[in-house]
């Protein structure tokens, strides 16, 4: 693999690569709490649907334009006082971790949310998944709670660690 990296907005067409990466997460460990893997149209109507509802769907490339990771946005909460909050999704190829690739991704992803006005950044971390924890800390997510046994996969319970970002000035000041 190049280590020429670049971020860019996905499409459509990166849907079978974002489901070989997804399905690993999916079906090897609690990182994700889906129990089936995401068919590559089912990724495909996720992409149109969180660009469309106006929230960034990125993904990572290596030089030679393969997809290393992906990253996206999408609303925090339905009602619709929470339409300044967003939450954060990270994945990286499994044969990639280690390469800055989650770095370059969660940059991008802040400026994006913050370039579309949103406020509030949170992810949901499973407890499984401390390496992410720590991506997060390192791009100035902040610990706001911890979910105890709130999901089942793996043949154990699994926590998940909420964590929140501000995004811009936050709620320092109006929304525009």
């Amino acid at each position: 693999m190049n280590d020429e990296l670049t971020v860019s907005d996905a499409c459509e067409q990166d849907a079978t690569a974002i489901a070989g990466i997804y399905a690993h997460y999916v079906t090897n460990s609690a990182a994700s709490f889906e129990t089936d893997a995401p068919t590559t149209q089912d990724i495909a109507q996720r992409i149109v649907r969180v660009l469309g509802e106006g929230y960034p769907f990125l993904v990572v490339r290596d030089g030679a334009g393969a997809v290393l990771g992906y990253a996206y946005a999408e609303r925090f909460g339905d009602r619709e006082a929470y339409r300044f909050s967003c939450e954060t999704h990270i994945y990286v190829h499994k044969d990639a971790v280690g390469r800055g690739i989650g770095k370059a991704l969660i940059n991008a992803l802040i400026a994006a949310c913050e370039a579309r006005g949103f406020r509030q950044a949170f992810a949901m971390i499973a407890g499984t998944e401390p390496t992410s924890v720590v991506l997060h800390a390192r791009a100035g997510y902040l610990p706001c709670g911890t979910l105890t046994g709130v999901g089942w996969k793996q043949g154990q319970w699994a926590d998940i660690f909420m964590m929140q970002r501000k995004l811009g000035s936050g709620n320092e000041t109006l929304p525009e």
